[in-house]
């Protein structure tokens, strides 16, 4: 382990696909080495907003999201030095370990690989090993030889039916010589809800306190978490955290349950560069404040709150008034609220503040997911006509109407046009992509 006053070593949790386990095991280790004393700093790879909100209930620190195709290197590792001091970085994976898009953006494809081999950490690797024994060391063998750059530090069994079924899951392993670093029974008592963007908000999550006491426990029980303390390494080669202009000097961001989906390392980075945030709840009725320069507006679930949103008059009319002198720009969930009208997913449609043209519905869901590069056709907050942005979009609406001037020429991973170019009237602009990072 590293001392206190240099650069952590870290470890990557990943799996050959979504649902192993990795969220589970990320948030028991960061639990359980917390509860030991350790100062345990966490990233996510890839663009998630809900996953980082959990790892700092769990480590007691922030997390930031590290992507590839979305940032620089020097970006990536400038959010790395953050940890600078720390015990242990904990880095989560996303989806299965080498995917990501076929195009390469920034410096990669966004694979969780990239985030491993750019930073050297090793990995660790969960398997669910239900419905297999030995055959789940050809898995763990072919992860291991895929790519060079990748170092393998072992793996952990995950759903594991009984001690016999273990034994034949370790002797595929030992035959590979690959280390088994922790063996996780069958658990279901220890779930997280969900719903259709992933994990319930961690804000939302009553007993996420007791939860993360009991994965600790659970984790420490099954997991060999001082031999992962001598397996973690890299980190050694991190830079400055980078520069972000921010949008405003004073910004009133809204920040309830219903727009809560802004990237961490946004708000840290612009806080670093000399803004002030002004938080505000247009579920509690909340204008934006009438001394900040500008007004943002994240994404989140709306639609499960559109029948509050549509009788927050003070927050609508507020909005409305803040609009006339002042730039306000809405991310996803918070572009449909600068809409006219949301229809929820039961038919009903709610007005909304009528800053923009645009009418969405989530009565016929349809999933919109992906890396979008963005060339802007006009400004807006902080960024210029022209200035190209990367970003990612994940929602289930279906745009009725989106009749103002595009805000963007925007293409996906592949530099496919997509048809939600974003809006701009006025002062008042909006995109379904969530900003990550300037093109530099």
């Amino acid at each position: 382990m590293s001392a206190k006053t240099g650069k952590p070593g870290g470890l990557v949790i990943a799996a050959p696909a979504s649902g192993s386990g990795k969220t589970t095991l990320t948030l028991g280790l960061l639990a359980a080495y917390r509860a030991q004393g350790l100062d345990v700093r966490a990233f996510k790879n890839g663009p998630d907003y809900i996953d980082p909100a959990f790892h700092t209930a769990a480590s007691g620190k922030p997390s930031f999201n590290l992507d590839s195709w979305a940032m620089e290197a020097h970006s990536m590792s400038g959010l790395v030095s953050t940890a600078d001091g720390a015990d242990l970085i904990i880095a989560e994976g996303s989806m299965g370990l080498f995917d990501g898009v076929a195009t390469p953006g920034a410096c990669g494809n966004g694979a969780s690989a990239d985030m491993a081999a750019m930073m050297g950490w090793p990995v660790v690797l969960v398997l669910d090993v239900s419905g297999q024994a030995q055959s789940a060391a050809a898995i763990a063998k072919g992860f291991a030889t895929f790519r060079p750059d990748v170092q393998l530090a072992g793996v952990i069994l995950n759903r594991v039916a009984s001690p016999r079924h273990e034994a034949l899951a370790r002797a595929g392993m030992a035959q590979v010589g690959i280390e088994v670093l922790g063996v996780l029974p069958r658990q279901t008592d220890l779930t997280l809800p969900e719903r259709h963007l992933g994990l319930v908000q961690a804000g939302e999550h009553e007993q996420l306190h007791a939860t993360l006491a009991a994965l600790a426990a659970f984790i420490g029980r099954h997991v060999a978490l001082e031999r992962l303390l001598q397996l973690a390494a890299g980190s050694s080669a991190c830079t400055p955290l980078p520069f972000i202009a921010p949008p405003g000097q004073r910004i009133a961001l809204a920040q309830d349950r219903g727009f809560s989906f802004i990237y961490p390392h946004l708000l840290t980075q612009w806080r670093r560069a000399g803004a002030d945030i002004l938080p505000f709840s247009p579920l509690a009725d909340e204008a934006p404040h009438p001394t900040s320069d500008l007004c943002w507006l994240p994404g989140g679930y709306p639609e499960l709150h559109a029948g509050v949103l549509a009788n927050a008059r003070h927050f609508l009319d507020g909005l409305r008034q803040y609009a006339q002198t002042h730039p306000v720009h809405g991310e996803c969930g918070g572009y449909m609220v600068m809409g006219e009208t949301l229809t929820d997913a039961e038919g009903v449609t709610h007005r909304m503040a009528g800053l923009l043209g645009l009418q969405t519905s989530f009565a016929k869901r349809r999933m919109h997911l992906g890396y979008r590069l963005a060339t802007l056709d006009g400004p807006m907050p902080g960024r210029k006509t022209g200035q190209r942005l990367r970003g990612h979009e994940f929602h289930y609406a279906t745009i009725t109407a989106q009749p103002d001037q595009p805000l963007a020429h925007v293409v996906d991973a592949n530099g496919a046009p997509v048809p939600e170019t974003g809006s701009r009237r006025g002062t008042a602009t909006g995109t379904f992509f969530h900003f990550i990072a300037d093109v530099t």
